[in-house]
């Protein structure tokens, strides 16, 4: 068995596609355009790169962008001033604080000051707790959003199917969980003290891997024709690799290519995400 592509970058082009054209028709209608402004503390260039691919993201569907970059010395206070600032700003549609930030910055005190209807990563406890309570109404993250949409769009069924997520994080494994428990999957929820990985594995018809440890996961923990989402980055020898070993591939009948799977749908997500806090700011 040779497993089918879970292709986050097509899936991911089909997002930005029907972004751009609600955008067009909103405009169209004498409607406001969406407005994302990212947040980047500090020189990392990777985190650097990735707001750069955010912000080319959001001016390629039609959104108004702005970023703001501040020093790596910057206070928590320092980046509360400017989040108030943009949560004040009736021009910003969704706001994003590029991480990891630097080791002073206190995110739990961000996170909550936040206004939740711009938090466009899903991070304020009232969208979390939107999300762990089942209802309507919050921000969902964007990488658990982009794993369940990329699973629904490739056709894999989620409702009545055995999911096992591999990472209790509260950025993508619990959030996850909770959008699997969403649409009626038996959710399994595995981490650092799980006892015996491999049963857990081996029984998921949806399998995702979000540990953050290279070659975790082996062929024989996989049930054969699993769904097998591979969400880590982690670097080998210079390369990035997820949490999958060797072989995967001949095993599962569906799986994620890493880089190319989950990464493109969590920017996806991030537009569709602000598209959507405009139109609920302004209908």
């Amino acid at each position: 068995m040779t497993a089918r592509l879970l292709d986050g970058r097509a899936v991911a082009k089909q997002i930005y596609e029907e972004v751009a054209r609600a955008i067009s028709e909103r405009v169209a209608r004498g409607g406001s355009r969406p407005r994302l402004a990212t947040v980047l503390v500090g020189d990392d260039p990777a985190s650097a790169q990735y707001v750069e691919l955010k912000q080319g993201n959001a001016r390629n569907v039609g959104m108004e962008s702005e970023d703001h970059r501040l020093r790596s010395s910057t206070t928590t206070e320092e980046l509360l001033a400017l989040v108030t600032r943009l949560n004040r700003d009736d021009a910003v549609s969704g706001i994003l604080i590029q991480q990891p930030t630097p080791i002073q910055i206190d995110m739990r005190r961000i996170a909550f000051e936040l206004d939740p209807a711009k938090d466009v990563d899903g991070f304020h406890p009232i969208n979390a707790g939107l999300l762990a309570l089942g209802l309507p109404g919050g921000v969902e993250p964007c990488t658990p959003a982009g794993i369940v949409l990329l699973l629904e769009r490739s056709g894999v069924a989620i409702e009545g199917a055995n999911a096992v997520i591999v990472g209790r994080s509260n950025l993508v494994g619990k959030p996850t969980a909770l959008l699997m428990l969403k649409r009626n999957a038996t959710v399994t929820l595995c981490h650092t003290r799980t006892r015996d990985l491999a049963t857990h594995t081996r029984s998921a018809d949806v399998l995702v891997a979000a540990a953050g440890r290279a070659n975790l996961i082996s062929k024989e923990m996989v049930k054969p024709g699993a769904a097998v989402v591979d969400v880590s980055t982690n670097w080998t020898d210079g390369h990035q690799v997820g949490d999958l070993g060797p072989g995967v591939a001949d095993v599962a009948g569906w799986l994620t290519p890493n880089p190319g799977g989950v990464g493109p749908m969590t920017r996806a997500m991030l537009i569709k995400n602000t598209y959507e806090a405009e139109v609920r700011r302004r209908g």
